[in-house]
């Protein structure tokens, strides 16, 4: 029997979220197809697709008036429609839907980016449990820092005190993007850390806690609580609170959202908030005054677990740390692991290029890709390289990217934008000596590129 795959979403997530699917299944049955259908109305998700789901599918419908990520259904043949064709017209999606089988999807991207996309959505889909909640949090969150950053960066074109001075360009740069971007950077994160936990009713508690966080002084470490804290208490009313079937549409727009706001506004006022913000103030106690030897070692750590699993749990939990310090105006660490995220991909680019008999041609064809991927910050350009050669490998980009992340803070090197790559030392300002962190990432570089060589073999030319 051919199965196909379906969402369906409409902007209140009450009516016509689930008449499409139940229209839909309907079909379905009548034509001799299985289907799974995926609804995200105002409770959430719900008969959550799984990537076993995807990939028995020959095709993906999406009923949705409301956005959906299409991301995971990358490569299958997708017919899109409004929920009120699929509840008019579902037979029609269907033989529509079946009429694509076979068909690959129109996106062409090269094999080696392919690879690189296909691994970190892997990675995606098996991250679990604490993990994955706060990954969802960081992945709302990182769009806001890395905006606000840059627009921060801008501002300082015209001196690094020009925004002090009310009604200039730099003032309202400034405005823009510490005000109001940077402002946001700690209740999106425990916003999504929430919604990630109960979906749609852990939002509202979650911005607001992350909100009130932020307000207390506890900074990134009180928004990771509030987003856990909302995130449960929304989940357990949501899974406890039963009411008569006509009421149930008040449970995701008011008594989820009121309550757990309630308990989670004053548990963070009375009891969490106030030890969390004396942990935060000790810990940027301490990277203010720590001295250069414990400034190398830091860095030297933070370097390695960059480029240990190459944008895994451990990568993201020291790109984490170092964005959250960026709304406490700590800066050495965020150029640390910028610094030690590029050198794995360019490391591995220069040695193609180098030592040509280490690699097959494929790889030295690769390598090209993986230079873009480096100067762009995306440390799982990587990838391939290492999922072909672990061994050897991941200790030749641990040991480059330690030496960098050690090289930077030892340096002193600032970096007041958290994404960019190389697209982001041009601004001025923006990076705090910056001769010196450009050569942190060259000696990097080359340290990878030298360990690679001394480590692997030569390979047959082809």
């Amino acid at each position: 029997m051919k199965k196909i795959v379906a969402v369906t979403s409409c902007p209140t997530g009450i009516a016509h979220t689930y008449m499409a699917a139940e229209a839909l299944q309907k079909a379905a049955k009548e034509q001799g197809v299985a289907i799974k259908v995926e609804t995200r109305g105002s409770i959430g998700v719900e008969n959550e697709l799984t990537p076993a789901d995807i990939e028995e599918a020959v095709a993906v419908i999406i009923a949705a008036d409301a956005k959906v990520d299409e991301e995971k259904f990358q490569g299958k043949p997708i017919v899109r429609s409004s929920t009120g064709e699929a509840i008019k017209n579902a037979k029609t999606l269907i033989d529509k839907t079946l009429s694509l089988e076979g068909k690959a999807s129109s996106r062409q991207i090269t094999d080696f980016i392919r690879e690189v996309e296909q691994r970190k959505s892997e990675r995606r889909s098996q991250a679990t449990g604490f993990y994955k909640h706060l990954m969802t949090g960081v992945s709302y969150m990182i769009p806001f820092v890395v905006a606000g950053g840059i627009i921060i960066a801008l501002s300082f074109i015209f001196g690094i005190e020009a925004f002090k001075q009310e009604g200039t360009l730099a003032a309202n740069l400034m405005r823009i993007g510490g005000g109001s971007a940077f402002a946001l950077m700690v209740p999106i994160l425990a916003g999504y850390i929430a919604f990630s936990i109960a979906d749609r009713p852990g939002l509202a508690p979650g911005i607001i806690g992350g909100m009130l966080a932020t307000q207390m002084g506890a900074g990134f470490l009180g928004g990771i609580v509030a987003g856990f804290l909302a995130g449960y208490v929304a989940k357990f009313l949501r899974d406890n609170i039963k009411l008569p079937a006509g009421l149930e549409g008040l449970k995701p727009v008011l008594i989820i959202p009121l309550i757990s706001t309630l308990i989670v506004g004053l548990l963070l006022i009375y009891v969490i908030g106030t030890p969390v913000k004396v942990i935060m103030d000790g810990l940027e106690h301490w990277l203010t005054s720590m001295s250069r030897g414990n400034a190398v070692i830091l860095g030297f750590i933070l370097g390695a677990m960059m480029a240990f699993d190459m944008g895994g749990p451990v990568n993201k939990a020291a790109y984490t740390f170092a964005v959250g310090l960026l709304g406490s105006n700590i800066y050495e660490p965020q150029a640390a692991v910028m610094a030690a995220g590029m050198t794995p991909p360019l490391g591995l680019a220069l040695a193609t290029l180098l030592f040509p008999k280490k690699f097959t041609s494929e790889e030295r064809e690769a390598g090209k890709a993986a230079a873009v991927l480096g100067i762009s910050f995306i440390t799982e350009g990587a990838i391939p390289f290492a999922a072909s050669d672990p061994f050897r490998v991941i200790p030749s980009i641990v040991a480059g990217s330690a030496v960098a992340g050690a090289l930077s803070m030892a340096f002193n090197a600032t970096l007041r934008a958290p994404h960019g790559g190389i697209f982001v030392l041009a601004i001025p300002n923006a990076v705090g000596h910056l001769g010196l962190y450009s050569l942190s990432i060259a000696i990097g570089t080359l340290v990878t590129a030298l360990m690679v060589s001394l480590l692997k073999p030569n390979k047959e030319i082809k």
